[in-house]
């Protein structure tokens, strides 16, 4: 193991493709570092936010073979923004289809904020088939995680907040994700860019514990604006976890394989709680609160424990 502290250098795929999933989805997947390595998958957020160059650099190219894809709905899959045949189920059924076609036994699954609730979800569906896990910013897909989002995030956030709430009527602000919902999934781009750029800008300011202007840049760009709003605010309209399917009840399926917990102590788009609570119920993983850091894996603390972990999952 390197004492490595910060992203590799930048990487280019080796191999590149597109999966043909149903008869709506094209799913685009990426090879890079060591083909012959051990393979690591990375699970990008949102969701629907897609992945980035960037996201290849958590990794010693010498050693993994890293597979980075983009889920339904969200990147350079097709078609960008799309809800139908969407589910979590759909995406972890996803994940062994890539896997097959790529010829891989098993990999270490690598997820943060909703790419951790996948990793998760995934792993508890497959376990024989992960080598290991690396989380970061936990995301349950619980109601009380989406009130917080929505409503909680004014007591830390207020002036992103109003910008959030008020760009949808007054008599609206009630339940902002019905209105937010509605505005999304209007076929008219003249309806439904203006509120997913609204919706991501406001995750954007608010997923940095400093403010950063590049990183809300970036949530505004078009393709990760409409992919990121649409696609979280069907999730969340839709497709929460329940007592019968919550993630953390199903733990003991995995508490087996090495795992890794990365957490910034300010995380104000997926505050700490729930990365307490999964720490407490998996003792067997290493659990890391970065104190000064919120969400964004690109936070200097959260990155190096990142890149960290990677490293040291390859003895585990």
């Amino acid at each position: 193991m390197t004492g490595r502290r910060d992203l590799f250098p930048p990487v280019e795929p080796y191999r590149t493709g597109r999966l043909r999933l149903d008869s709506r989805h094209t799913m685009y997947w990426e090879e890079s570092g060591n083909p012959r390595g051990a393979p690591v998958l990375f699970l990008h957020g949102g969701p629907g936010a897609g992945a980035t160059p960037v996201h290849r650099r958590f990794f010693d190219p010498a050693h993994w073979r890293i597979v980075i894809y983009d889920q339904r709905g969200g990147g350079r899959s097709t078609p960008l923004g799309e809800t139908a045949d969407n589910t979590p189920a759909h995406l972890a059924a996803d994940i062994e289809t890539l896997r097959r076609e790529l010829g891989i036994a098993s990999w270490v699954v690598f997820g943060g904020s909703w790419g951790s609730t996948l990793a998760l979800l995934y792993a508890e569906s497959y376990p024989e088939n992960c080598r290991g896990l690396i989380l970061r910013g936990i995301f349950l897909a619980r109601q009380a995680e989406i009130d917080w989002f929505l409503y909680g995030v004014a007591k830390v956030f207020p002036e992103a907040w109003r910008a959030f709430a008020g760009y949808v009527a007054e008599e609206e602000r009630g339940d902002l994700l019905a209105a937010y919902y509605r505005r999304l999934v209007d076929p008219d781009p003249r309806i439904h860019m203006p509120a997913a750029r609204a919706w991501s800008l406001y995750e954007g300011a608010c997923s940095t514990l400093l403010p950063n202007p590049e990183t809300i840049a970036a949530f505004g760009e078009d393709r990760l604006a409409l992919g990121l709003a649409r696609i979280e605010a069907h999730f969340f309209r839709h497709h929460l976890f329940s007592e019968v399917d919550d993630l953390v009840g199903g733990i003991g399926r995995i508490r087996h394989l090495p795992g890794i917990i990365v957490q910034g102590r300010y995380d104000m788009v997926c505050p700490i709680r729930s990365a307490d609570e999964l720490a407490r119920a998996w003792p067997e993983a290493e659990y890391v609160i970065v104190p000064d850091a919120g969400h964004s894996a690109m936070e200097p603390g959260i990155r190096e424990q990142l890149v960290l972990g990677t490293e040291r999952m390859k003895r585990l």
